[in-house]
């Protein structure tokens, strides 16, 4: 067990504390004391070895006796008798937006509400909007959250499908009766959100590869096995389908099972019009259903089959019937970003705010990657509760990134951390630093982190005056959305992405994979008014730079090509670039 596994069950112990009514006290300072292993700068296990972690400040005596009993047996007996005594319920209300710990409580000793249900009865009786602290707004905020938790329930993450579906597709692969295989569906389109993983494979041999894709690990239950197709529930409660066809077949399934169902429709539209049949067993000459062998239209790759139906080829991505069809009847599409186009990610977070890694371990970290660049943007000062810094601590921060880059330099490295800020915009539409601080960083990213609740007009206005700071080089996370728990803030998006074709800012492309914003849908728009991407990963951890091959998939989405987006420049041209709009600007 590592420190940030030991701060993630400290956080857990503060939660529960404060949905018992502890003393604050006593939950602060299992927050403190997450918060100062997470800012460690060497591994836990030294700092024990060498007797040094009673010299950290916020971890007294008791919490070294928990720290040690976690590292030495996995668990605390502790932390699972708090459990223990908190009815599940009460901790499954902390995915409702809006309800925190100390409501929660007030809910159940005031109402006797432990389970969602019950809650959910009691805002439907009218009974919470008449407790101290709530009112009708809560309740029915209450009971929206319910039913979105509801709704999402089926749903789930791209990043937690793909961590499922590649180590099943890769065992597939492996199997030597499979000729072809792939994922299928929403996952290949790289929808952000997807319902159930699709894989595709062919064979001759089907029922001895559903087989052995149902003896896989991690699959929970086997739903259902037949010859030819298997569906089993995963780890995290996603379903995995698996359809085996024949080689012959392959690339018409693949064509048909990747859909959407939208761009399909159009697809065998396009069949009909030329005397053909297109379904998931082949492309027919035929005017109707049919399976006929002796009708079929051979093709060995998906290619052939647009190119038989007088279409260049679209990537998966792109098949939404959003426009792509028309383009691809034009000629060839454009070739779309890839994520080893990416040089960098100019949106990341370090222990100076709310990441886990210092400046200098994420160089090193980021430099071994093979990656040119990596801003540390943390947090300003409002964002009090990721650790802000105010000037003083940004300055001191300016000393360390250049002694880094000149350290760097002299072991003849071409790497380089970048300085910056994730600025807040605040309420009013000030930013939370003044410009002669931001003129002093190299990149300068706008968010919004508070007052949600404004109105469209409102946040829009926040956004455009960011945009006209000169300072400003980039939205972040526009729409303030967390897939599958926040829903995004009113925002005219075009109004935005206008405002940043006038000022020259640009939008960005937050990778994690909770946001995904800007959408993927409002790409083509900006892109069409010249405003340039920034995908970001928006790093809090090192593992967190695998969000930019996550991030790609998004802009091929919105059908960004490697000029769409600015950190495929390499350092030199970055740097240019990020000098413009001051340029531009100046006076």
């Amino acid at each position: 067990m590592d420190k940030d596994q030991i701060g993630e069950i400290f956080i857990k112990i503060a939660t529960l504390l404060e949905l018992k009514g502890e003393n604050p006290f006593k939950s602060r300072a299992y927050h403190n004391a997450a918060r100062a292993l997470e800012t460690l700068n060497e591994p836990l296990d030294n700092v024990i070895s060498e007797n040094h972690l009673g010299q950290i400040k916020g971890i007294g005596e008791s919490l070294q006796k928990k720290i040690a009993e976690l590292l030495t047996t996995g668990k605390l007996a502790y932390y699972e008798e708090l459990k223990a005594s908190t009815p599940p319920g009460l901790v499954a209300m902390l995915d409702i937006p809006g309800l925190g710990p100390k409501k929660i409580k007030a809910l159940h000793d005031e109402l006797g509400v432990e389970t969602v249900e019950q809650l959910e009865q009691a805002c439907k009786d009218g009974k919470v909007a008449g407790l101290t602290g709530f009112g009708e707004k809560t309740q029915t905020n209450i009971l929206e959250g319910i039913h979105r938790r509801r709704d999402y329930a089926s749903r789930h993450l791209i990043s937690e499908a793909l961590a499922i579906a590649e180590p099943l597709l890769e065992s597939l692969r492996s199997h030597p009766d499979v000729i072809r295989c792939s994922t299928a569906g929403s996952l290949r389109r790289h929808r952000e959100v997807i319902g159930d993983i699709d894989l595709l494979a062919s064979s001759k041999k089907a029922a001895d590869v559903i087989e052995f894709f149902a003896g896989q690990s991690g699959i929970l239950n086997v739903i259902a096995k037949g010859e030819t197709k298997a569906s089993a529930l995963m780890k995290g409660g996603i379903q995995s389908d698996l359809r085996v066809v024949s080689d012959a077949e392959f690339p018409f399934a693949l064509q048909y099972f990747t859909g959407s169902k939208e761009h399909n429709i159009v697809m065998r539209q396009r069949a009909i019009e030329r005397g053909l049949w297109l379904n998931e067993y082949g492309l027919f000459r035929s005017r109707s259903e049919t399976r006929d062998p002796k009708l079929l239209v051979r093709c060995q790759t998906e290619e052939e089959i647009f190119e038989k139906l007088g279409l260049h080829y679209i990537p998966p991505e792109m098949r939404e019937d959003l426009g792509e069809i028309p383009l691809a009847e034009e000629g060839p599409l454009a070739r779309l970003v890839e994520w080893t186009d990416l040089k960098g990610s100019l949106h990341n977070h370090s222990t100076w705010s709310d990441g886990h890694q210092s400046p200098k371990e994420i160089a090193e970290s980021m430099r071994e990657l093979g990656l040119a660049y990596w801003a540390i943007t943390d947090h300003s000062k409002a964002s009090f509760q990721a650790n802000g810094l105010d000037a003083a601590r940004v300055r001191q921060q300016l000393r360390e990134i250049k002694e880094i880059n000149t350290r760097l330099a002299k072991e003849g490295s071409d790497f380089r951390l970048l300085t910056g800020t994730e600025v807040d915009i605040l309420t009013d539409g000030r930013l939370d630093f003044p410009d002669d601080l931001l003129a002093e960083l190299d990149v300068v990213i706008a968010s919004i982190h508070q007052s949600f609740s404004q109105s469209e007009a409102e946040t829009t206005k926040r956004l455009v005056g960011a945009t006209q700071n000169r300072y400003v080089h980039m939205l972040g996370h526009l729409t303030g959305r967390l897939l599958l728990e926040r829903e995004p803030y009113k925002v005219d998006h075009r109004a935005v992405i206008d405002a940043c074709a006038e000022t020259g800012t640009w939008i960005e492309l937050n990778a994690f994979p909770m946001r995904f914003d800007m959408d993927w849908r409002l790409w083509p728009y900006a892109k069409s008014k010249g405003v340039k991407c920034v995908i970001n990963c928006d790093a809090h951890r090192f593992e967190h730079a695998g969000f930019l091959r996550l991030g790609a998939g998004i802009a091929r989405k919105g059908w960004l090509t490697k000029e769409d987006v600015v950190n495929t420049l390499p350092f030199e041209k970055l740097v240019k670039e990020l000098k413009k709009k001051r340029a531009r600007t100046a006076g």
